[in-house]
């Protein structure tokens, strides 16, 4: 026994200094026989901890043989018997093993038997442990109870497939002495095909039973407050979706805060296995193959938006400062660790460390920090980490604010076994040191050395200093610091001279003054913005030098932030407009509005912020938010001159890819119109007009404001050839004769394009009766005998119209988009589904038994390299790709889109997809279709 006890006691090295001397001498009293070390660290702990205090004299009859072994056995002792543990009595015995850690941790923390590192990772293998318990167990209880299709009793070992995500400070085992948990739950769809929908039903149930078991307060505590608002869309989503679900989502309009969340992301309860295949998936989304520098200025956006919302700016005053935000404070390491892995982990595995620690590690392992730079930081990490213990330890608050008071902070100064002025000098030199040490990192740096230049440019170049915006001797100052980066990255591009015209261009436009200039030499990723757009698409670059203007929305200060979505953008153009009192000044604000924006989502693709298929939602968004904004603009004008519109009004349905929800940059809007008069023959405005002109006029005033060209340009094409009877019927349909004609006159082609059709603007009570329609004729028309023939004989014409243009065709041809999308489509008409996008018309083929899960995995392979392909070459030129004749960046940037390392390498890997979509195409679709009229170039378009 007594070996036992010196080796906890032997290895004390250090101890608080007792704040309150009566309750650390009663517990000195009480402890005595523990001998002077112990009792020692035991008494001054409680003389600074009333939470500790309270948890020695409740757990005193197991503290006392606790700390007879070492802590690592004593720890081993609280958590191997949970497994035991009965579901009835799981609860309170995950709170007692809660209790026994905290305690057990915090004195080897305090009496420095542990280091920061074991600490942590003592109470996230408790999280662990517990969060594991509560899914498998919970999971089992739905299986017992039949409420888990098709699971069987061994299914609760991987808990049906339901994982538990760690998150943040959980999921790099940092956890602190109080912190929440945070989760997010997902579960495996492939477990349950056809019955995705009641299993996810039970998934939710253990997720919410899973919180309420760790989070509750009861007689004996709690075991972890749990935060489930981490996972994907947490306002509208449920608490556990499907791993599917979550994957299209990053995959779509996933975030760089959401990025970086996923760095210390690892599967910490359930079925691990389906967890460490889910964030494989999402390695591309997390880990990008670009060195991407834009996170240094998001990182520096976030720090400063933290600082202004908290508060936080000025110098360190002791009293309330937060250890966490503040300024020099942890997420000050955490953010210059981060940022710096999010920029190079995509090419450099080796610096994926979850942790703080290990990461900046790896950081200067790689070369990527000054290693005394690495070891300093690594000292204040965990200097900083050891104060924040202690101020949560005080009453088991999770907190990271010092004290108000004096008294308060003489109290923590105490905890760490300081005299108050030596702890006070030492945490502010701390706290200024971490400023000065990563605010450096945000700080411009030196411009390199500019190219030679040949005559042509030569000339360019010298004429610059005519221009308004270089006519002051600061701006030139500071112009002529940048200029080298800029010529540099100009001269990369495919046709240099080409990319310094439309650079000459744009700065040709630039207003007089130097807040541009100063702006860009404080934020170096400007200039590699302008530059890069210059240098690697022409596309862009002409654009700019054609719409200046867009500069606005770069320095306006939101350009980085996150995408507001559709809704909010639609409310913020309808505001705009609002505040123009001429409509046709309202549709120039329209298009300069949208130019902003379109602008945006094409510099975001460019340099890698986001990838071809978040920015084809961000398209998709931003032209649905035109049209949301618009319709009731276009309406009241109309309205004005002919009355309101009769009966419920009309409804905008988007089409195609529009409806579908995913554009490239180069799109056209698939649009028609359903009106529902009602019974009303005309309207009744200054003049009138009957029902069936009234929405044919104001259909084309719609069709107007997006295409006429302005002084401000023209908001998009658009294609309405998808309407029944196409060209030759009416430009807007009645809702009965849309119906009749869907029935019982449509083409197949019709009904896939259907399948597509989704509701923008318009009566609300309309908008639900024609996606009920929607759904009622898609179930209809499920018919293969008729279906497959048709799509067969379409699919042949389109292979005849639109063969592929060469070997880097990505839409057109077998294989291809265009093959693909109408497979998808077929697969959903078969099926009765109203899912829209093809990942989701291929799943609904797969649950009807029309797919195999080895074609929708050959077939989204093919589909997302041809759609990263197209997008990315429609941001960079009009022309079909040809990588001949791209320059440096615009090759890297089709490269990094699609991950491949050399022209070469894609295009083999092109042609094999492309070639094994083509074979399950062929396979599903046969070769003996009849002969029928239609237009499926339109349907699949």
């Amino acid at each position: 026994m007594l070996a036992a006890m010196t080796d906890f006691t032997t290895r004390i090295t250090r101890q608080p200094l007792p704040y309150e001397p009566e309750p650390a001498a009663d517990i000195a009293r009480s402890f005595a026989d523990l001998g002077p070390e112990l009792a020692g660290l035991l008494s001054a702990t409680a003389g600074c901890s009333p939470f500790l205090r309270g948890l020695m004299v409740r757990e005193a009859d197991w503290l006392r043989p606790a700390l007879s072994q070492p802590p690592e056995a004593a720890l081993d002792a609280i958590l191997d018997p949970l497994e035991d543990l009965p579901m009835a009595g799981l609860g309170d015995g995950l709170r007692i093993a809660k209790r026994r850690t905290a305690l057990l941790t915090a004195l080897a923390d305090l009496g420095g038997v542990w280091p920061l590192e074991k600490v942590t990772g003592a109470l996230t293998r408790l999280a662990d442990r517990a969060t594991d318990l509560a899914i498998r167990r919970l999971v089992a209880d739905e299986i017992r109870r039949g409420k888990l299709p098709g699971a069987r009793p061994e299914d609760a070992g991987t808990a049906g497939g339901m994982v538990a995500l760690a998150m943040g400070k959980m999921g790099a085992g940092e956890l602190n002495y109080s912190s929440d948990i945070d989760l997010v739950c997902l579960f495996d769809e492939t477990r349950y095909p056809g019955e995705e929908q009641e299993a996810r039903a039970s998934f939710i149930r253990v997720t919410r039973r899973m919180t309420a078991l760790l989070s509750d307060l009861t007689a004996e505590g709690y075991v972890f407050r749990t935060d489930l608002r981490l996972r994907p869309d947490a306002a509208v989503t449920p608490v556990c979706l499907s791993m599917a679900a979550a994957e299209s989502y990053y995959e779509s309009v996933g975030r760089t805060w959401e990025r970086a969340a996923y760095i210390k992301a690892r599967p910490c309860g359930g079925d691990l296995a389906a967890g460490d295949r889910f964030l494989k998936a999402l390695v591309p989304f997390v880990w990008r193959k670009h060195l991407d520098f834009v996170a240094i200025q998001d990182a520096h956006d976030m720090r400063l938006r933290i600082r202004d919302h908290r508060g936080l700016h000025g110098p360190v005053v002791i009293e309330g400062h937060d250890m966490k935000l503040g300024v020099g404070g942890i997420r000050e390491i955490e953010f210059f660790t981060q940022t710096r892995q999010l920029i190079a982990g995509g090419r450099d595995p080796s610096l994926r460390d979850r942790t703080t620690v290990g990461g900046l590690r790896a950081l200067s392992a790689a070369g990527w920090i000054p290693s005394d730079v690495a070891e300093e930081l690594t000292d204040h990490y965990r200097a900083h980490r050891e104060v924040e213990h202690r101020l949560q330890m005080v009453q088991d608050a999770q907190t990271h604010t010092m004290p108000a008071t004096s008294e308060g902070v003489d109290r923590i100064a105490a905890f760490c076994g300081l005299a108050p002025e030596a702890f006070r000098a030492a945490l502010r030199d701390r706290l200024e040191r971490v400023d000065r040490l990563t605010e450096g990192f945000f700080a411009p740096g030196q411009a390199e050395d500019g190219p030679e230049l040949s005559a042509h440019a030569r000339e360019i170049v010298e004429g610059w200093a005519s221009y308004p915006a270089l006519r002051s001797q600061r701006a030139v100052a500071i112009f002529n610091r940048l200029r080298p980066q800029i010529l540099k990255s100009l001269g990369r591009a495919a046709n240099s001279d080409e990319a310094l015209a439309a650079f000459d261009g744009f700065l040709g436009g630039l207003p007089a003054g130097v807040q541009i200039f100063a702006l860009f030499d404080a934020n170096p990723p400007l200039v590699d913005l302008i530059a890069d757009i210059c240098a690697t698409s022409p596309k862009l670059a002409r654009y700019l030098s054609r719409n200046a203007a867009v500069l606005d929305a770069v320095i306006g200060g939101g350009f980085f932030t996150h995408w507001p979505g559709t809704q909010s953008l639609a409310r913020e153009l309808a505001d705009k407009l609002a505040a123009v009192p001429d409509y046709e000044r309202r549709l120039d604000a329209a298009r300069r509005w949208m130019k902003e924006w379109h602008f945006r989502v094409g510099v975001h693709h460019l340099r890698g912020l986001i990838d071809a298929f978040e920015a084809a939602k961000q398209y998709a968004d931003l032209a649905e938010a035109v049209v949301v904004a618009l319709w009731p603009i276009v309406s009241e004008e109309f309205a004005r001159k002919h009355g309101p519109a009769p009966g419920r009004g009309a409804v905008v349905l988007g089409m195609g890819s529009l409806g579908a929800g995913r554009l490239n940059a180069g799109s056209d809007l698939d649009l028609i119109v359903i009106h529902d008069a009602q019974g009303q023959e005309e309207s009744t405005g200054p003049r009138p007009l009957g029902a069936r002109p009234y929405f044919a006029r104001l259909t084309q005033a719609l069709v107007t404001a997006l295409t006429a060209p302005m002084a401000e340009g023209r908001l998009y094409e658009v294609d309405m050839r998808l309407r029944p009877s196409g060209r030759q019927g009416p430009v807007a349909t009645a809702l009965e004769s849309f119906r009749s004609y869907q029935r019982d006159e449509a083409w197949t082609w019709e009904h896939l394009a259907l399948t597509r059709a989704r509701t923008l603007a318009g009566d609300p009570g309309l908008m639900g009766e024609i996606e009920a329609l929607r759904r009622e004729i898609l179930a209809e028309k499920a018919v293969p005998s008729r279906v497959l023939p048709d799509v067969a004989d379409m699919r042949r014409r389109l292979a005849d119209a639109k063969p592929p243009s060469g070997p880097w065709e990505a839409k057109n041809g077998p294989g291809r988009i265009m093959d693909i999308e109408l497979l998808a489509q077929t697969a959903a008409l078969l099926a009765g589904d109203p899912a829209r996008r093809v990942e989701q018309q291929l799943r609904a083929g797969v649950r009807s038994g029309f797919l195999s899960a080895a074609d929708e995995s050959a077939l989204l392979a093919a589909y997302r390299l041809c759609w990263r392909l197209q997008a990315g070459s429609r941001l960079l030129s009009e022309a079909p790709v040809d990588f001949g004749a791209l320059g440096e960046g615009g090759r890297a940037f089709l490269l990094r889109e699609v991950e491949a390392p050399s022209a070469e390498a894609l295009l083999a890997r092109l042609q094999t997809h492309v070639a094994e979509a083509a074979l399950r195409i062929d396979a599903r679709l046969g070769s003996d279709g009849t002969n029928q009229e239609g237009e499926g170039d339109r349907a699949a378009g």
